[in-house]
């Protein structure tokens, strides 16, 4: 079953909201040391299970990156707030307790989150011949037109 690809040049639909940017991820450095960072890259299916699941959260989508010793997730949140209020939560706080207990500071693997709070107005997108991806996923395409052409126009788009 393939992927439903939208051809030709789309942009978001707008880009009128705040948004908050999430970049989350690990990477293997000792490939031999499974017994550390195994439990560390088990601990986000649960988690991204019950954003998908808890759209009340914040987490408006998320896209999935992996490479041989990288993973990267990012994630667009619908504000500051809930993602502060996420990683207060229960299960967030349970892995991280869990992460400092097994791994601390082991160089086994190693852990790093970005964090990028994008005003209204700041943001623009472009998709050719893509699937729903991104800000696109969560905000709605619509195609490129004259008045949409350029990154520039895109970013002095107003309500």
């Amino acid at each position: 079953m393939g992927v439903s690809l939208f051809p030709g040049r789309y942009t978001i639909t707008d880009n009128n909201e705040d948004i908050v940017v999430f970049v989350i991820g690990m990477r293997i450095n000792k490939w031999w040391a499974m017994h550390k960072w195994l439990p560390v890259l088990m601990a986000m299916p649960p988690m991204i299970r019950e954003l998908y699941m808890n759209k009340e959260l914040g987490c408006l989508s998320m896209e999935n990156f992996s490479r041989l010793r990288t993973t990267l997730l990012i994630q667009y949140w619908q504000s500051e707030k809930h993602l502060m209020a996420y990683a207060r939560g229960q299960k967030h706080l349970k892995a991280w307790a869990d992460f400092n207990k097994k791994v601390g500071n082991n160089d086994a693997v190693g852990i790093y989150h970005e964090t990028y709070i994008v005003p209204k107005g700041n943001y623009e997108s472009i998709y050719g011949n893509m699937p729903k991806f991104g800000l696109g996923k969560v905000m709605g395409t619509t195609p490129i037109t004259a008045t949409t052409k350029s990154a520039e126009h895109r970013l002095k788009k107003t309500p």
